[in-house]
């Protein structure tokens, strides 16, 4: 019984086809696009959008005015507020009454965001797409070239292997960069609700201008570790090419 796993020749043709792109492809990626990528958020670092030293500029106006006080009381205009449906004589419902709890209207219709903010969000969610992207196709590659495991000469293969973590890592923390934004949007969401909820309360809208001010801080820092990990993919992958293409003296490894 033969233990080797046979293959069909046209299907071990097409991945042969498979692994050279995905080669072409990382190759070109680690020697062109993270170079060029590097020098473009270093750009955008130093950009005034990115470098406002008052950071009042950014903040966004709450136009939401303070009502005049209102008493509520049990009763108004002669109408029934109990949030229960109002019955009739015959004990049936009356279904065309509403009843409940009236909720404050938005004056211009609905509160905007940061206008400021988002425009800078989506300048930098594209940037950490094509992170992860690139991360995925370079890590794919590397997993490609990882021999058959075998007893000794594994440095080479251990340089593989701390290669395609490095990856990984990178790939998660620019996936937890997407989790802060969607995160800074729904914090502030619900201190808006707030302000609408309760329009005395000075201190939900200093906390929402507090908010902004934290997510620019933190979107510089993002673009900040975007640029700082295209330079340390780019080194690390150069100053280990030899061995990351060829990890063993006498490579011999194939897919099947």
């Amino acid at each position: 019984m033969s233990s080797s796993l046979k293959v069909h020749s046209e299907l071990k043709a097409q991945v042969e086809i498979f692994r050279a792109q995905i080669t072409s492809e990382a190759e070109h990626l680690v020697a062109s696009v993270f170079p060029q990528k590097l020098l473009e958020l270093d750009k955008f670092v130093k950009e005034p959008i990115l470098n406002v030293t008052d950071l009042k500029e950014i903040h966004s106006e709450i136009k939401f005015k303070v009502p005049e006080p209102i008493l509520f009381t049990n009763s108004h205009d002669g109408l029934d507020t109990n949030t229960k449906k109002r019955k009739l004589e015959d004990g049936v419902a009356d279904e065309n009454w509403q009843g409940g709890t009236k909720t404050p209207m938005m004056p211009e219709g609905m509160m905007k965001c940061n206008t400021k903010l988002v425009d800078l969000i989506e300048r930098v969610k594209p940037e950490i797409r094509t992170l992860i992207e690139k991360c995925n196709t370079v890590k794919m590659w590397v997993q490609l070239l990882i021999p058959r495991i075998e007893d000794g000469n594994n440095f080479g293969v251990s340089i593989q292997e701390e290669t395609v973590a490095e990856l990984r890592t990178v790939e998660s923390e620019a996936a937890s960069y997407l989790d802060q934004i969607s995160r800074y949007y729904i914090t502030r969401a619900k201190l808006v609700s707030k302000i609408v909820k309760y329009p005395h309360v000075e201190d939900y809208r200093r906390t929402v201008s507090e908010i902004d001010e934290k997510e620019y801080i933190s979107l510089k820092i993002i673009v900040s570790e975007l640029r700082n990990q295209y330079v340390t993919l780019h080194d690390m992958i150069l100053k280990n090419i030899e061995k990351i293409k060829k990890p063993r003296s006498c490579n011999s490894e194939a897919l099947y």
